[in-house]
């Protein structure tokens, strides 16, 4: 029996794993909020739609040819496997969709000639505009205060937002964010 004011052995450990699960559940809290999408500011789908970016081809894309029927638009990077993985599906959709009035647009949050590299080792053959590093004050003031990667953006054909997501798109993710752009 311990008799002196000091923890046994086996309450030191309790103590010691119930700090760390408290301090594990403090930071998957903070993590959590810090992922959360926030409200996009007011002037940010206004401020959209008069922006033009730079294409892979060497082209220019003006945002305001995107305005008028719903448009899903996916921040992405080379470097982001995630955002790599769902190319393939958001390309296939946007080749469903095409003919029914929805558009897509990927802006690559990249230096152009890693996307470049990247386009010869996976074709996609929906619209790509460069955005770079102003693409990330784009994302925050969409409301990903996170500036994480992937990020989508589904407009109605009147330019405001319908739904958003941090994170990797499903199939039902984008035939949910069509039935409400219907």
């Amino acid at each position: 029996m311990n008799t002196s004011n000091e923890p046994s052995g086996v309450q030191r450990r309790a103590w010691l794993w119930g700090a760390g699960a408290l301090a594990a559940a403090a930071g998957a809290g903070v993590a959590g909020w810090r992922l959360q999408l926030q409200e996009a500011l007011p002037e940010a789908e206004r401020a959209l739609w008069a922006l033009t970016f730079g294409t892979p081809q060497g082209g220019t894309l003006n945002m305001a040819d995107f305005r008028g029927r719903p448009l899903l638009l996916n921040f992405w990077a080379t470097w982001c496997p995630p955002c790599v993985e769902e190319l393939p599906m958001i390309d296939a959709f946007w080749q469903e969709q095409a003919g029914k009035g929805v558009q897509v647009l990927g802006l690559a949050i990249d230096q152009p000639s890693a996307v470049k590299r990247f386009l010869e080792r996976q074709p996609l053959t929906f619209p790509l505009g460069l955005a770079g590093l102003d693409g990330t004050a784009l994302m925050r003031s969409l409301g990903n205060a996170a500036g994480g990667l992937p990020f989508s953006v589904m407009f109605a054909a009147d330019g405001r937002i319908l739904s958003r997501k941090l994170g990797q798109l499903t199939k039902p993710d984008l035939l949910e964010w069509v039935a409400k752009a219907a």
